[in-house]
């Protein structure tokens, strides 16, 4: 997967792998708990982890991850920290805040939602910063997940200084926005393609991603709705 046009596969709930000019990163790995995954956390080789918040269903398996890869994991500051005492390497960031990489430029939006880690046995849950989105710049394009995230009339702000090329956006409702939103989100964001999140996985998230493709086209804005594993060239 080299040459300059970023290679993109879908591995379920919000988590993207992105290949770009021989760096391989992938956002939010949850894999091993997800019903939907195709893939295992052993079959992913990466080099870097970006994560968005501290909910199980998007720091996944991201210690199993970077351990076997060496991978560095680039987070919120206090989940890095978390991430870090587990013996893997990370980078540490906030929001509005950007960094440059070896592989591009990382920057760190907003984003309406919580983050913790639960734990089930002890009846506890560890704080692990504000959730957050991320613009992801590669060579010439900008990519935008959003994480797990409300609606928020700040997304007008990130469209209009980021020049969005692609859009992960979630559509699932209930814990993050659903389709109308995310509807008014493309909107603002200006992105040229949008591809639906964070849906399907459980049954409370269901939804229909080819209906959102369709009504996103409907207002000019081209949309995929990727199958669990399937790959696009962007």
């Amino acid at each position: 997967m080299e040459g300059c046009r970023l290679h993109i596969q879908f591995h379920g709930q919000s988590c993207f792998e992105i290949h770009h000019e021989g760096t391989r990163l992938i956002i939010d790995p949850f894999l091993k708990g997800n019903p939907k995954a195709k893939s295992k956390p052993e079959d992913i080789k990466t080099d870097y982890i970006l994560l968005t918040h501290g909910h199980g269903d998007h720091v996944g398996d991201t210690v199993e991850i970077a351990k076997r890869n060496g991978a560095t994991v680039i987070a919120p500051f206090e989940l890095a920290n978390w991430i870090g005492w587990q013996g893997v390497d990370v980078h540490p960031m906030h929001i509005g805040g950007a960094h440059s990489f070896d592989f591009g430029r990382v920057k760190l939006t907003p984003a309406f939602h919580g983050s913790g880690f639960i734990d089930e046995e002890n009846k506890e849950i560890i704080y692990l910063g504000m959730p957050a989105g991320i613009l992801l710049m590669l060579g010439e394009k900008t990519i935008y997940h959003a994480g797990d995230t409300a609606l928020f009339s700040d997304m007008k702000l990130i469209g209009m200084k980021s020049g969005v090329d692609l859009a992960f956006l979630p559509i699932g409702d209930n814990f993050t926005m659903g389709p109308e939103d995310a509807l008014l989100a493309a909107e603002w964001v200006g992105a040229n393609t949008v591809i639906p999140m964070h849906y399907n996985t459980f049954p409370l998230i269901e939804q229909d991603g080819e209906d959102f493709v369709r009504r996103l086209k409907e207002k000019g804005i081209d949309g995929v709705a990727l199958e669990v594993g399937n790959r696009i060239e962007f």
